[in-house]
């Protein structure tokens, strides 16, 4: 499945609001300086960078990973502009240098359900946002055993844990809410997914290798400075509804209805800690 970059760039400021400062810090700790590799998985166009390279050492290695081509290059582009300065390397890394830092950004095209291997060499961290939700229990299993024959940690934000709270109410908040949850456990491309129960898919699946696990909420809390974020993702929501049987007229009239609406939507954070 693919997203449009225009819906990753409304989301970015409220994604980087909501993130747990505490558990950032402590990922950004692990991050030691040097030629090592922070992993993004399923970067989009780089929004994990951006939110978490200020928090890291001044001389950054990163290995962008997404399977569709189109995100990234939007990366690329979206990277190169929020930098200082950006060139191209003759291995074809983007370096960029934004005021006392300076990044290495390679980028990979490959699907995460085939082998892992190309994906982590190298690796000092392994991050992701907005994720897991996508993926199915399996897939995250496997993935878990993979990081930890590596003694890898993984820090990702923004996992989708299917609590929202619209204000003001509606009569049909429970009906979309439990179409739209129906919809986001189908498969979309790891196998049936864990949708709002992935963040405990993974503290099970870390905890089982022996992982120290760490989980923290990071809701959106929206309101009118995001009105465009909230139209969208309520027509987003109210699309999916209806796709999973919902009656279009109800889906139709609770996007309508929540056009100039609040919301917080749940997420969580979580990092996964090898022990000695």
């Amino acid at each position: 499945m693919g997203f449009d970059p225009a819906w990753l760039a409304l989301r970015e400021p409220a994604d980087h609001a909501a993130r747990d400062p505490g558990l950032m810090a402590q990922a950004a700790a692990l991050v030691v300086e040097g030629e090592a590799v922070i992993v993004d998985l399923g970067c989009g166009t780089g929004s994990n960078l951006r939110a978490l390279a200020g928090a890291l050492p001044a001389r950054q290695s990163w290995r962008l990973v997404d399977h569709d081509p189109a995100l990234l290059a939007a990366a690329r582009a979206a990277l190169s502009a929020w930098a200082d300065t950006a060139s191209t390397g003759d291995d074809g890394a983007l370096e960029l240098v934004r005021g006392r830092q300076s990044l290495t950004v390679r980028f990979l095209q490959t699907d995460l359900t085939a082998d892992l291997a190309p994906v982590l060499e190298g690796a000092q961290l392994v991050t992701a946002a907005a994720l897991f939700d996508l993926c199915s229990p399996a897939w995250i299993g496997g993935f878990a055993a993979a990081l930890a024959v590596r003694r890898l940690p993984l820090y990702t934000a923004l996992t989708y844990d299917g609590v929202e709270h619209w204000s003001p109410a509606h009569p049909a908040d429970a009906a979309v809410l439990a179409a739209f949850l129906s919809h986001q456990r189908r498969d979309k491309g790891f196998g049936p997914s864990a949708g709002p129960a992935a963040t405990q898919a993974l503290a099970d699946a870390f905890a089982s290798h022996g992982y120290a696990v760490t989980r923290a909420p990071s809701a959106w809390q929206l309101g009118p400075a995001q009105s465009g974020l909230v139209a969208s993702l309520a027509a987003g929501i109210a699309s999916a509804a209806a796709e999973a049987g919902l009656d279009p007229a109800t889906t139709t009239a609770w996007a309508a209805a929540r056009q100039t609406a609040s919301a917080a939507i749940g997420h969580e954070d979580f990092l996964a800690l090898p022990q000695a």
